[in-house]
């Protein structure tokens, strides 16, 4: 349904924000149907590092999205658990326990600027091994609106991969 009106009726030139917009709103609406005041995204880290760059190139800022968020129109707060999850554990989880996901149905998946943003991020990272955990580092210490000034203290290092090249 909401295909249709993305590609058919409005035929946007660039679904991806309006789409996520409605999926993200088509969510809220049922878990308010429901009775519940708080829904959990599954955005992990990768998403957080990678919504980053999108806003960098395309924006022009530096943003994110915060770990809550509470939405005053629909009284609904929107929780992240898995910001500090790395894309390829959460992979490693479904694969474990045979977990089922649901394929897009959307005709420009693959081809987004968030697909693009993906493939820079892996890049950038083979390229500059530690590269991914220092971008994830600069967002915790950035100050950035919603996000709580207890996370900009923590040490992400360790990370055997995290040297300059």
């Amino acid at each position: 349904q909401i295909g249709k009106i993305i590609f058919e009726d409005r035929k946007e030139s660039n679904p991806c924000s309006l789409c996520a917009k409605m999926r993200k709103g088509a969510l809220n609406e049922a878990v308010k149907a429901l009775g519940c005041n708080k829904v959990a995204y599954a955005h992990h880290k990768d998403d957080v590092i990678e919504t980053m760059l999108l806003s960098l190139i395309f924006e022009g800022r530096f943003h994110t999205f915060s770990p809550k968020t509470y939405l005053d129109r629909m009284d609904l707060t929107v929780i992240r658990p898995l910001i500090f999850v790395d894309e390829s554990d959460v992979i490693g989880f479904k694969n474990k326990y045979d977990l089922p996901v649901q394929k897009s149905p959307c005709p420009a998946d693959g081809y987004t600027k968030r697909e693009y943003a993906k493939n820079l991020l892996k890049s950038l990272n083979h390229e500059h091994p530690g590269a991914k955990e220092r971008m994830f580092r600069a967002i915790l210490n950035g100050n950035l609106k919603g996000w709580p000034i207890q996370l900009s203290i923590m040490n992400t290092e360790g990370n055997q991969n995290d040297k300059c090249k």
